[in-house]
């Protein structure tokens, strides 16, 4: 398969983790015989300082010429820090999210055996977590209407919502729920909000087009208690951009790391894949980032794509450097493997099988997540 990947590493420690993608894509396309072409572009703080924009005209004319793009991170201190600064890198974020029409984030969470004594967490209480999220993320109040007083004393952020908007991640999440283990929870605050109200109303109807799938409905504040105490509980979570993004945190604890989890954004047309992570500026140059997240964002990108056997070599890759411990220190503290060297490990143990290595059961069953 020929593919044409456009690679937006970013900032901070995006452009290191993606290099570690790349290695693993190019390992792919050795073993596989594929042929895999990149194209870099620029996005976010460093694209500001070059270009005065967080998201140059010329990057989306790249992104969308591509067949998939690969996204590092965004973000930098000195726009943390800066309440008041008009242009910010996350902008160019949401800019190319709404531009590509990606509305849907998928975010799987699942807990690999071999580290589950990572977590924080109890390993009776994690132990057999297998759940994805599914955000709606061109919508709400991200992208609702932001005013500020002139005098600086009163603020606002329109959450706004259309049945349309909620119909299309709905039915994708159905599909998934279906092909999964047939329960979806939608997680919202009907109770208060009128923008839950709608969702709540909207997902019911076309729950009655998936009978083989079980709905409940969950507040959100309940819904956060419920993923720390039994998240096993859980296949597959509907909600809201802002909700969506607080779950998903939370994925990161259950599994011991921030730097495990991966993600996919996908549309109509155009499809994004990025690791859940943010930019991390301190550990910047420093090579101890974790590309482990961004690694499995790349095995979900192949599974896009319908090349499930080259994904799975990719996730048994990772396994195994699991199992070597072959890992950041991040998730083992007194770990002395930096960013390229875990890289290098995972790419040059992508093959066609391993007699000696079976893992499927740690698989993390991407394509059931991803739609294609």
């Amino acid at each position: 398969m020929k593919l044409k990947i456009a690679l937006l590493g970013g900032d901070g420690i995006g452009p290191e983790v993606l290099a570690q993608s790349v290695k693993c894509l190019k390992a792919v396309e050795e073993t596989f015989n594929h042929q895999f072409s990149y194209e870099e572009a620029p996005v976010g703080a460093v694209a500001i300082s070059n270009t005065g924009d967080p998201l140059p005209e010329d990057t989306l004319k790249r992104c969308k010429a591509s067949d998939a793009i690969l996204f590092g991170a965004i973000g930098a201190l000195e726009y943390d820090y800066n309440p008041e600064a008009v242009v910010r890198p996350e902008q160019g974020l949401l800019k190319l999210r709404k531009e590509l029409g990606l509305f849907a984030n998928i975010r799987p969470v699942k807990v690999f055996s071999s580290l589950v004594g990572n977590s924080l967490l109890p390993k009776k209480v994690i132990s057999g977590t297998d759940l994805v999220i599914y955000r709606e993320l061109t919508g709400g109040i991200y992208f609702g209407k932001k005013t500020l007083s002139a005098d600086g004393t009163m603020a606002s952020d329109l959450c706004e919502y259309f049945e349309g908007e909620i119909s299309r991640i709905a039915h994708m999440a159905f599909k998934a729920a279906k092909r999964r283990r047939r329960k979806l929870t939608l997680v919202d605050k009907a109770n208060v909000l009128e923008t839950s109200r709608l969702w709540r109303k909207v997902v019911t109807e076309i729950s009655g087009s998936y009978p083989e799938v079980k709905l409940e409905c969950l507040f959100i504040d309940n819904a956060v208690v419920q993923m720390m105490m039994n998240p096993k509980q859980f296949d597959v979570i509907l909600t809201d951009n802002m909700f969506g993004d607080i779950l998903s945190d939370q994925g990161s604890v259950i599994i011991g790391s921030i730097g495990l989890l991966p993600s996919a954004s996908v549309g109509n047309e155009n499809a994004m894949f990025e690791p859940f992570h943010g930019s991390y500026p301190q550990a910047k140059g420093k090579n101890i980032a974790n590309p482990v997240a961004s690694i499995l964002s790349t095995a979900m990108l192949l599974q896009h794509f319908g090349l499930n056997e080259e994904a799975d070599a990719v996730v048994k890759a990772v396994n195994k450097s699991f199992r070597k411990n072959v890992i950041t220190k991040d998730i083992l503290g007194s770990s002395k493997y930096g960013t390229d060297y875990v890289g290098d490990f995972i790419s040059e143990n992508i093959t066609y099988s391993d007699e000696d290595l079976n893992l499927n059961d740690e698989n993390i069953d991407l394509g059931k997540s991803t739609i294609i």
